[in-house]
């Protein structure tokens, strides 16, 4: 089975930019997406043999998410149960026959950290709920998580030390989180692999490949048996992210 994730930074907008081209050639089972600010009804994107499912934001023209599966799914899920977390559209859940898919676009903490404490409420309600359904089943976890985990995971660790994606506070949530039961599934096949999938939009930072890795696959540890490969697919543009990708047998 074939994952991809990607956050397309305005799904209206990647639309006019090759994106069902991109869609066709990536011919995943399950394709996530994150960002894709718009309201119900702003986009009629079907595509052939396809379910989606969509999760919108109470504010216009923010967040949102959505997954376009081939397979059917026993059951789903929007947010996380809590309300102050389950208006800005940032969870979808399908619950498949052997496993749960998490498509989730995190909260960024902004700048001068004036989200930080929010965020730090999601982390922790957020890994409450994988955790609960991990008890279930195996839980495959997508999105753009909005943190660059270790030093590899960027271009410049030292002068982005505690600004937003790479705060001590959100690094160790994410620690937190894999030595709960999870794994990040590139950096365990490629430890030491430097590879980006977010470019600022200034600068030139994507010609430059000064970039951060913050989308993901997490997984619950006892599928990593399971696991083919993870890519990430920095020639695909349209957003300043590009897809990522996960191969399960």
């Amino acid at each position: 089975m074939k994952f991809i994730s990607w956050n397309v930074n305005g799904l209206r907008a990647v639309v006019g930019k090759d994106f069902a081209q991109s869609f066709q050639q990536l011919d995943a089972d399950f394709f996530c997406l994150q960002e894709t600010k718009m309201q119900e009804g702003q986009l009629d994107l079907q595509f052939p043999g396809y379910q989606s499912y969509w999760n919108y934001a109470d504010k216009k023209g923010y967040s949102g998410t959505a997954i376009f599966t081939r397979r059917q799914p026993l059951g789903v899920t929007y947010g996380i149960g809590i309300d102050e977390h389950d208006h800005e559209g940032r969870v979808i859940t399908l619950e498949m026959e052997n496993f749960f898919l998490v498509c989730c676009y995190t909260p960024n903490s902004q700048d001068g950290l004036r989200r930080l404490d929010y965020r730090m409420r999601w982390e922790d309600d957020f890994r409450a709920y994988l955790l609960r359904l991990d008890q279930q089943k195996p839980v495959i976890l997508c999105g753009d998580l909005n943190v660059a985990h270790e030093e590899i995971d960027l271009k410049n660790p030292k002068t982005n030390r505690q600004n937003a994606g790479f705060t001590d506070q959100e690094r160790q949530k994410m620690t937190q989180l894999l030595e709960a039961g999870f794994i990040d599934t590139f950096r365990t096949l490629y430890p030491e692999q430097v590879t980006y999938s977010w470019w600022s939009y200034r600068f030139q930072a994507r010609q430059k490949n000064a970039g951060w890795r913050i989308d993901y696959f997490i997984t619950s540890s006892r599928l990593q048996p399971s696991i083919v490969d993870a890519k990430i697919h920095t020639d695909i543009m349209g957003s300043d992210h590009c897809p990522v990708e996960l191969l399960i047998k």
